[in-house]
C-alpha cells in the first residue's frame, strides 16, 4: 500500500528527499521542480541528497509571470484569465518543466507566501501545488498558516510529500 501525503508530513525534509531518490531511481525516473514562491526550497531538499544528479535534471525558479513565460512557456493569457495562484498555472508550470528538461515528472508550486500580496479570492497562505509529467497534472489548492517562512516550509513539504506519494503509487502499479 502506498503511504499517505499526511503519514509523509511527518517525516524530516531530508528523509523525504532520500526516499524521493531512492523512487526515482527505482522506476527509474527523472525529476523536476518549477517554483515560484518556494524560490528553489524544493530543488534545495533534493539535491541535498549524494547522488541527485542521477534523477534530478533542473530546477526553475520562475518567480516572475515573464519567467514563467519565458522558461516554461506558461501562456501570457493563462496568467491574465486565472493568475498565477491558480490550477492552471501550475498545470502549465508541470508541462512546462518537463518540456523543457526532459524529465519524466515534476512538481510546480504558486503561492502567496505573504506577508503582503493576499486578496480576499486567495489570501496570504494560499498555494497551489501541482504534480505530473507533459501529458498528465494533478493539482490540489491548500491554505497554510503562518508567516512567510512557515507558508514556504509547508508548501516544500507538501509538494515532496505528495511527490514521494504518488511515485509510491505508481511504483505499486509496475
Amino acid at each position: 500500500m502506498a503511504p499517505s501525503v499526511s503519514s509523509l508530513k511527518n517525516l524530516d525534509l531530508s528523509l523525504l528527499a532520500q526516499r524521493l531518490g531512492r523512487q526515482c531511481l527505482q522506476l527509474g525516473v527523472e525529476v523536476t521542480t518549477a517554483e515560484s514562491c518556494t524560490g528553489g526550497g524544493i530543488a534545495s531538499a533534493i539535491t541535498s541528497v549524494a547522488g541527485s544528479s542521477a534523477y534530478f535534471t533542473a530546477g526553475y525558479v520562475t518567480y516572475s509571470n515573464a519567467a514563467k513565460t519565458r522558461l516554461l512557456g506558461v501562456e501570457p493569457a493563462l496568467l491574465d484569465a486565472h493568475g498565477a495562484v491558480s490550477e492552471q498555472v501550475v498545470n502549465a508550470m508541470v508541462a512546462g518543466a518537463c518540456q523543457e528538461s526532459g524529465a519524466d515528472v515534476a512538481v510546480a508550486v504558486s503561492g502567496v507566501a505573504g506577508p503582503e500580496g493576499g486578496s480576499d479570492e486567495k489570501p496570504v497562505g494560499t498555494v497551489w501545488i501541482a504534480w505530473g509529467s507533459c501529458e498528465q497534472q494533478q493539482a490540489e489548492c491548500f491554505h497554510f498558516p503562518g508567516d512567510r517562512q512557515a507558508v514556504r516550509e509547508q508548501a516544500v513539504r507538501e509538494a515532496l510529500a505528495g511527490l514521494v506519494a504518488r511515485l509510491s503509487a505508481q511504483a505499486k502499479k509496475k
